[in-house]
């Protein structure tokens, strides 16, 4: 379902590339409280690796913000390709963790990755 992004300085944003499937409606401008995303993928540390699932918690004011961030900070920490398959809204804090911190760092300003090894 998900297509394999380049995380590399060439990196296109071009939606079809990303093959991100978007939950939310296409215009949600009248929004007062923070926008929370998780965007649910792999990523790969290496051409051949077999890849580790991922779950990125963030604040970003539309969908579109939040997979280019989530690519930037994938980078960030050394993965070189992702399969972003999912992207939705958090309405609610999380009530388990790690979520619930990375909820919380959110709303902060941070982009939390959490790994599933």
């Amino acid at each position: 379902m998900g297509g394999t992004d380049s995380l590399g300085p060439h990196h296109s944003n071009d939606r079809s590339r990303n093959r991100v499937m978007s939950t939310l409606p296409d215009n949600d401008n009248g929004r007062d409280e923070p926008m929370v995303f998780i965007v649910i993928g792999k990523a790969y540390e290496t051409d051949n690796s077999e890849g580790i699932d991922i779950h990125v918690i963030l604040r970003a004011p539309d969908d579109d913000t939040a997979v280019r961030e989530t690519l930037n900070a994938l980078s960030e920490e050394g993965f070189i390709e992702a399969d972003l398959d999912q992207i939705g809204m958090l309405t609610d804090v999380p009530d388990e963790e790690p979520h619930a911190s990375a909820y919380q760092g959110a709303l902060e300003g941070e982009v939390a990755i959490i790994r599933f090894a």
